[in-house]
């Protein structure tokens, strides 16, 4: 049975033609096969999944301070370590578990001159580093991979949630004691409240939004003070429909989508 976000992929690209350069797969549980972002990082030099950082400078720039020790999970080839050090945050290491986008962002990186920013091969499933390493982690776009084959958003299939729980532990370990985890999603509050509030974890959850047309959602979960903080309200959102926005649809955001109103209920 296709879940929702594959349904979207495969209804929007039977929909278009593609160019013989192409990079989006043909299916979306392509993206979780690691030769394909290989083969996609050769081709593609930069991409930014989920809008380009001047749509959420502003949220950055309230939670990171340019003294801050950052990871970024999951950097492919977008430019956002390249933006938060023109922002003067520059003590940042970039991970991917593709050895090519890895190579591609040291290439980068050298011919602009940013030495402070590292970069190199790491799974996020089982980070390298030691406990309580980083004031702040971030990711855009990445952990919504590992959701692309979860079926029912209200139950997801249990690998799918040993995954994300083993992600988000690591998370929770290599952050210092105040640090923050900000995650960058299309992911709704009330199907990432369940995962962001299981019992081991000891942030709190706070959301923001941003975009013109898709709502894109800025999660910002800071360890060690979930019992300060009262909970957010998280109703499902009254989200507009996808097909309203054609911009949108010509990259490949629509393919994480999650929209509760899409799907029909038991």
């Amino acid at each position: 049975m296709e879940s929702e976000v594959e349904k979207r992929f495969n209804n929007n690209n039977n929909n278009n033609n593609n160019d013989k350069d192409e990079v989006a797969p043909p299916s979306a549980l392509t993206y979780l096969d690691p030769l394909y972002w290989n083969e996609r990082f050769d081709k593609e030099q930069h991409y930014e999944w989920f809008k380009d950082y001047s749509h959420f400078r502003h949220l950055i720039l309230e939670h990171i301070k340019p003294h801050s020790s950052v990871l970024e999970l999951g950097c492919g080839n977008s430019q956002l370590s390249e933006e938060m050090h023109k922002d003067g945050i520059t003590n940042i290491t970039c991970t991917d578990l593709s050895p090519v986008a890895v190579h591609n962002l040291h290439t980068r990186l050298s011919s602009k001159g940013f030495k402070e920013i590292k970069a190199m091969v790491a799974d996020m499933l089982d980070l390298p580093f030691k406990d309580e390493t980083f004031d702040v982690v971030i990711e855009k776009g990445t952990m919504d991979v590992l959701f692309v084959d979860s079926g029912d958003p209200w139950n997801p299939q249990a690998e799918t949630v040993r995954k994300v729980m083993t992600m988000l532990q690591g998370v929770h370990r290599v952050l210092k004691p105040d640090g923050i985890f900000i995650s960058i999603s299309f992911g709704q509050p009330h199907f990432r409240r369940p995962i962001f509030e299981a019992p081991e974890f000891t942030w709190s959850m706070k959301w923001d939004t941003f975009g013109d047309g898709f709502h894109y959602f800025f999660y910002t979960l800071k360890k060690g003070t979930r019992s300060l903080i009262s909970k957010q309200p998280c109703e499902k959102l009254d989200l507009p429909s996808m097909c309203l926005f054609h911009d949108e649809l010509e990259g490949e955001d629509y393919i994480f989508r999650t929209n509760l109103g899409d799907s029909e209920e038991d």
